[in-house]
């Protein structure tokens, strides 16, 4: 009785999530467009998770390298971090070309292209530019500039750290601020339930028609994909940072970020939830406030199995043969780009597609078809992101801590 107990208290809140989003989708689709009435319940859920996010990325990044012991330990933090994430995108890039390689899916499409207008050009110096900065202090206070503000708070934590004593002691106040963000955000989760099903309403009552036709077969292709690497990688890796012990931990925490994402459709929105389930699962503080907020940003996995069926997807529509060492290599490639790199560039995603339309050589008629397919995979795909960044961060927990830090965590296990 005790064991059924702990198991109801440690999946009680997903469930009440999971249920909550299923009656959502059944009001949406019985109302369809009239579930509309329902948006501003799901918008003012989705809105006050933004609110919160960039003082809690704030205060969590800047607390942590404040308080990190040493800047070798931060150095080994983001080296670790950069690996896992390449990584991690290039496995998901190539599971997902070897499932497009099995099962083409534009086979059978028949789509009627619109022109897309003008597509602006690729400008490298200037998306840079828009990457790494802002042009004005008080635009770091937005959720639109997450990468600057990340940055920004990197590099005031470091001089916080580099003043000693007095820069701890800021650092020790502003972790105080970061305890008090983490705790508005559990009193904000009472009310997902009926913040996430009225958003799956509105979003099942508008949109899901638009799943049929030309563009099923490739939403199912993604959708196996996605789910598959989902449950098998994220079960791999979790079983390789942990020496097998926290699988269990792992997938009883991981949950209610999981649903978060696929019902808020943003990383940047689940972010406070995903600190959360990393604090449970054992992850170091400092690792994980640093991991996951850069990941929020700058590690989409999710994007990279996309990327992967935007390229394939217009290959089979204009009739190319996808079948080329190089085109799949350079495809792979694009993927990655797009999921780990772009992804922290404002309107990375557009910029993304537009990459694959101009290096490829497509028409400009192009750009919709992959930015509906963009669309339409976008709730998985985030789903994919937010949980690979938690993932992650218990990886990089291993090549930080070494192979035995989860035991030492004492993480109770279920």
């Amino acid at each position: 009785m005790s064991e059924s107990n702990s198991l109801w208290k440690a999946y009680r809140f997903p469930i009440i999530l999971l249920c909550a989003i299923a009656i959502g989708c059944v009001i949406g689709a019985v109302m369809g467009k009239d579930a509309l009435v329902l948006k501003p319940l799901g918008d003012l859920f989705i809105n006050a998770m933004f609110m919160v996010v960039v003082p809690l990325v704030f205060t969590t990044i800047c607390s942590a390298v404040a308080s990190m012991s040493s800047m070798e330990r931060l150095g080994k933090v983001m080296r670790s971090l950069v690996v896992v994430f390449l990584v991690t995108g290039a496995v998901a890039a190539i599971l997902m070309l070897i499932t497009v390689t099995l099962f083409p899916p534009a086979q059978g499409a028949n789509i009627q292209m619109e022109a897309a207008g003008e597509i602006q050009a690729f400008s490298t110096p200037d998306q840079i530019v828009k990457a790494f900065t802002t042009d004005d202090f008080v635009n770091l206070l937005s959720r639109r500039a997450m990468l600057p503000l990340i940055l920004f708070t990197i590099f005031f934590g470091f001089c916080l750290q580099s003043l000693g004593e007095r820069g701890r002691a800021i650092g020790r106040g502003i972790s105080v601020v970061a305890d008090a963000m983490l705790q508005m955000v559990k009193y904000l989760m009472y009310y997902a339930p009926i913040g996430l099903g009225a958003y799956f309403a509105t979003l099942v009552g508008d949109y899901g028609p638009q799943l049929l036709g030309a563009y099923f077969r490739a939403m199912v292709v993604y959708h196996v994909a996605t789910f598959g690497y989902f449950f098998i990688a994220f079960t791999i890796y979790a079983w390789w940072a942990t020496e097998g012990r926290g699988v269990k931990v792992f997938w009883s925490k991981i949950i209610a970020p999981a649903l978060m994402a696929l019902g808020s459709g943003s990383s940047t929105a689940t972010l406070p939830v995903n600190l959360e389930a990393a604090s449970d699962m054992g992850i170091p503080r400092d690792i994980s406030e640093i991991v996951l907020p850069i990941g929020a940003t700058a590690h989409m996995e999710g994007s990279c199995l996309s990327g992967i069926l935007k390229i394939a997807f217009l290959f089979g529509i204009f009739g190319l043969p996808f079948t080329s060492l190089g085109t799949m290599a350079t495809a792979t490639a694009v993927a990655v780009l797009s999921g780990v790199v772009l992804s922290g560039i404002p309107g990375g995603g557009l910029v993304g597609e537009m990459l694959i339309v101009s290096l490829y050589g497509f028409p400009p008629e192009a750009f919709p078809i992959i930015a509906t397919i963009g669309f339409l995979v976008d709730p998985a795909a985030t789903m994919v992101n937010a949980t690979g960044d938690t993932c992650s961060a218990l990886m990089i927990s291993r090549l930080v801590e070494g192979k035995n830090w989860f035991a030492k965590a004492n993480v109770t296990n279920l």
